[in-house]
């Protein structure tokens, strides 16, 4: 069997291959009934075992850990990375692996796919990650798929995803005069936007944009706060388990709004609680006027004739069933705004063409976050920025982008600051949306290659040292490492770009 697997902040949908259709998988709960998606929730009992999912939403005591997957986007996330609820830390991959692991089992035992799976077990599973994701967000997502069993062949870009789901739905929209599709995707916690062009079942992303922290979570986040005021509530007030169902309550009224709704009520500490719609939509606005300017300036659309090649704008994402937002995209770019029927599963529809390899469907992409280094110059009297891989470097169906850096150093230890960027400057400094992908310290003076901690080792200026070579290898799946090597002798670390020291230290291949 072929699936397809979008890991959502609030919700995971699963979609698989079932002869040329892609219908999503529904999961039971422990009463029986069905829900078409599985919740990203996990559940901390007082027993210390864990439950996810649909198990992790019910009424039992335990310390509930909701949109963990935001922890993700964070420019410093690593494996060591811990997550808190309610003054309980764990460690972010700990929850993925269980959370994933649970799917996995849930698939088998618990959904709609449960029989089939009994006589055909998954072959292939194609995950998603967002657009604008970071080095360090894409391996630990890989990682935490395949340490709960599911068996990645590919890993896409959300909004790409949604790309083949448009054209196996309204492939007539796109004509021979116009051949572009710009996927709008707004999810529960990530906003991405990318500029596809199609011809027939191929499609190639021309420019990716995104913001990490921009999804349905901030819109309910507004509910909530307007319902408090309007109850004379102070937030503080509120236990941990209360605060998280009113969101919980603001979230289920935001999804049942409808373009005739005209108020919303909800129960607030016992008060019941009106909302005028319009009112919210207007504190929501920002948040929509966000995206929109990153829709605009991927379009480039204050060009003459920037939309006349556009075959429409494809709105999808939970959080895009929000009326407000196709409303606002309709203001600004007109009839070509479509809507996906299924915005919450148009993602992991896409994904399970993708797996499919009787669909014909093809993807280039682009990496979406460019990457380099920090380093010392003018012998270490000032730092710049060395651009290694461009954002818009097209990602290779198969192998690897490799690049070189070799050179002869003047200190003895070397000091490499890895970052990602959405863009550089004129300069070519990194600006926007910067993510640090941490320190990595290099013994370029053979004697200090047992030296433990090389950041107290004073620096040595000298030009007799060995000549090193560098070398930046980005993978299909956007994950970028670096060996650095002494070539001389071989001696070599290969570094996991955002990932623990440890697991960098582990990387070590001595010379022969």
């Amino acid at each position: 069997m072929y699936v397809g697997v979008d890991f959502g902040t609030t919700r995971t949908v699963v979609s698989f291959a079932d002869r040329g259709n892609y219908p999503v998988v529904s999961f039971f709960d422990r009463l029986g009934d069905s829900l078409d998606y599985f919740p990203s929730v996990a559940a901390l009992r007082p027993d210390e075992t864990w439950d996810f999912g649909t198990a992790a939403m019910d009424d039992r005591p335990g310390v509930r850990f909701h949109s963990f997957k935001r922890a993700l986007a964070a420019p410093d996330v690593s494996n060591d990375t811990e997550i808190e609820s309610e003054s309980v830390r764990v460690r972010l991959m700990d929850v993925l692996v269980g959370f994933l692991s649970s799917l996995r089992t849930a698939l088998a035992e618990e959904s709609t796919i449960a029989d089939l799976l009994a006589g055909d077990e998954i072959e292939s599973a194609v995950v998603a990650v967002p657009a604008h994701a970071t080095s360090a967000q894409r391996v630990m997502t890989l990682e935490a798929f395949q340490r709960a069993g599911f068996p990645v062949v590919a890993m896409m870009n959300e909004p790409s995803a949604a790309g083949f789901e448009y054209t196996h739905r309204q492939g007539r929209t796109v004509t021979s005069n116009r051949t572009q599709i710009v996927v709008f995707d707004l999810g529960g916690g990530t906003f991405d936007a990318s500029l596809v062009e199609v011809r027939q079942h191929a499609h190639e992303v021309l420019d990716s944009a995104g913001i990490n922290r921009l999804g349905g979570d901030d819109f309910d986040e507004i509910l909530k706060d307007m319902c408090l005021e309007a109850a004379g509530i102070d937030e503080g007030t509120l236990s941990p388990d209360a605060e998280q169902a009113l969101r919980e309550q603001a979230r289920q009224a935001k999804e049942a709004l409808t373009p005739q709704t005209r108020k919303i009520t909800l129960d607030v500490d016992e008060s019941i609680v009106q909302i005028l719609v319009d009112d919210f939509y207007q504190a929501a606005e920002p948040l929509v006027e966000r995206s929109i300017a990153v829709v605009s300036k991927l379009l480039d659309d204050d060009t003459d004739g920037a939309l006349s090649g556009l075959a429409g704008i494809y709105v999808a994402g939970g959080a895009s069933s929000l009326p407000i937002v196709p409303r606002m995209l309709r203001a600004r770019f007109g009839r070509r705004v479509h809507r996906a029927p299924y915005p919450a599963a148009s993602t992991a529809i896409g994904l399970a063409i993708a797996a499919d390899p009787s669909s014909g469907y093809t993807i280039t992409d682009q990496l979406s976050r460019g990457f380099g280094v920090f380093r010392e110059w003018d012998g270490g009297r000032r730092v710049v920025f060395d651009p290694i891989v461009s954002r818009h470097e097209v990602l290779p169906a198969a192998g690897d982008i490799r690049i070189e850096r070799r050179y002869r150093p003047v200190h003895n230890v070397g000091w490499f600051r890895f970052a990602e960027h959405s863009d550089l400057d004129r300069d070519g400094q990194p600006v926007g949306d910067i993510a640090p992908l941490g320190l990595v310290l290099f013994p370029f003076d053979p004697a200090l290659r047992d030296v433990e901690d090389l950041a107290q080792v004073p620096l040595r200026r000298a030009d007799d040292f060995p000549v090193v070579r560098e070398v930046y290898t980005v993978d299909p799946n956007g994950i970028v490492h670096v060996d650095i090597t002494d070539v001389e002798d071989g001696y070599t670390r290969t570094y996991w770009l955002g990932q623990s020291g440890e697991r960098a230290k582990a990387a070590i291949t001595q010379p022969a």
